[in-house]
């Protein structure tokens, strides 16, 4: 038996609103895109920056989270598995595009910090805090607040 793995972790920033769709049976789908930007020395010792774009897919109540508090611009970070799929356009011709199915979305600062989000729950149903690092502001932990972190 051979070992596999289909996992990607993304931090990056929204290019647009998620759009909202519901399966014949019901069942929620949250598709969006994000930017996620890359910094690194080219040859000539110069900084170059570049920007890379993923289509993601968040299915159910995640989906419908993800919908409701996420726009344009906002933060998250994307845990989930490479997809291809293939279609046909109109004229005929085929396309396979790699997208990303979501397992797990968290809403991070960005916009408005935490805004209602931070408030209510991420996509994947748990708390999520203002600094977006997951931790209690004042669990000493993450950086949000100031007692030691316990040994």
């Amino acid at each position: 038996m051979s070992a596999s793995l289909n996992k990607v972790f993304l931090i990056g920033n929204l290019t647009r609103d998620p759009e909202l769709r519901f399966t014949p049976q019901g069942t929620a789908i949250a598709k969006f895109s994000i930017a996620v930007n890359r910094q690194y020395k080219g040859s000539d010792g110069e900084l170059k920056k570049e920007t890379n774009f993923f289509n993601i897919i968040v299915w159910g109540k995640a989906g419908e989270n993800c919908s409701k508090f996420l726009t344009k611009g906002r933060a998250v970070h994307v845990e989930g598995r490479l997809q291809n799929r293939t279609y046909e356009t109109q004229d005929k011709q085929k396309r396979t595009v790699t997208e990303i199915v979501a397992d797990n979305v968290q809403f991070l600062g960005g916009p408005g910090g935490g805004g209602r989000a931070a408030e209510e729950g991420g996509a994947d149903g748990a708390p999520e805090f203002g600094d977006g690092d997951g931790f209690p502001p004042d669990s000493g932990i993450g950086g949000g607040g100031d007692s030691e972190v316990p040994f």
